[in-house]
């Protein structure tokens, strides 16, 4: 039977003086995990997990995702690593491409990103496991790299990744798959398909999420996290939908990004987040994990993030 795991994203923006609350208060309201993310350029995933780790007790925290085109493989592993030693059982490591625009804006993106991912993956993964690893790769080069003190507990070392060709690399070279929102179960169905997983595989799915006893307000909540949606970058999100062709077309008639989330049928809304009354949520968190979903990430929205992580631990 697939795990049935429901986590929360720390959000990105987070003031930091509210970082410990947020992290304390989610583990105390029963979340199973935590997850922290590395975008450019609010704050570095490694040095969050660490923090959320060290500030808790219980709750598994995941980086989603960590560019391994900045990265040494090897000194990723070596962070996992330490991690996994310190606080074993408790940290998932997401790696991944990176955005494009970013990788391009600090001059790292590279010529075959496939490969690149591939290889860091790949050694990241023997690196993490103990005993001496070599690699003599196009991006990633190990000469005899052998952890001093490899963790007893290893760290899932899982991809995140958007197109079917890195999704296929997805379940060759990690130990899961996360999906960045929106996930559907079409969706996942969708990925579910190019992973092709021949062994135990999570998928750990983003959702935009906002629970309010007034369904409306929810989705009101929600619409302006879903208004780059439409870029095309999150095509492959939609292009499984039954009503993709009408989300593009309102998409190009619409002058900009909050036009279209405004213009968007609620019915949209409903598919693309995790969103309503309690039982909405809880039935489309269902849905997710009959899908495939092994942990449920809901992404809180709204001015207040501590209200909105109080909102939405009424599903669990």
């Amino acid at each position: 039977m697939t795990e049935r795991a429901v986590g929360v994203m720390l959000p990105r923006d987070l003031p930091a003086h509210l970082f410990r609350t947020f992290a304390e208060r989610a583990e105390a309201l029963g979340f199973d995990e935590l997850w922290v993310v590395e975008d450019c350029f609010f704050r570095g995933g490694i040095a969050q997990a660490a923090a959320a780790l060290a500030m808790t007790e219980r709750i598994r925290v995941g980086i989603g995702i960590l560019p391994a085109a900045v990265r040494n493989a090897a000194f990723t592993a070596l962070e996992a690593a330490t991690l996994g030693e310190l606080f074993p059982g408790r940290i998932d490591v997401g790696i991944g491409h990176g955005m494009p625009g970013w990788m391009r804006q600090v001059g790292a993106w590279p010529t075959s990103p496939l490969t690149m991912l591939e290889e860091h993956l790949d050694a990241v993964r023997a690196v993490v496991r103990g005993g001496r690893v070599d690699a003599d790769g196009r991006y990633v080069s190990l000469d005899g790299v052998d952890l001093n003190t490899p963790p007893a507990s290893v760290p899932r070392v899982l991809a995140g990744v958007r197109g079917p060709k890195s999704l296929a690399l997805a379940g060759r070279s990690a130990d899961g798959t996360v999906l960045a929102e929106p996930v559907t179960p079409e969706y996942v169905a969708e990925a579910l398909r190019h992973i092709a997983p021949t062994r135990e595989h999570r998928i750990v799915g983003y959702c935009v999420a906002a629970v309010d006893d007034d369904a409306a307000r929810a989705r009101a909540t929600a619409r302006p996290a879903l208004e780059w949606m439409g870029e095309p970058d999150w095509d492959v999100h939609i292009a499984p939908l039954p009503f993709a062709d009408e989300f593009r077309a309102l998409r190009a008639a619409s002058a900009t990004g909050a036009e279209f989330a405004a213009r968007m049928p609620d019915a949209w809304v409903d598919q693309l987040a995790v969103v309503g009354t309690v039982v909405d949520a809880r039935a489309r968190i269902g849905q997710l994990h009959d899908a495939g979903v092994t942990t449920a990430v809901l992404l809180p929205v709204g001015p207040d993030p501590l209200a909105a992580l109080e909102g939405l631990a009424r599903v669990l």
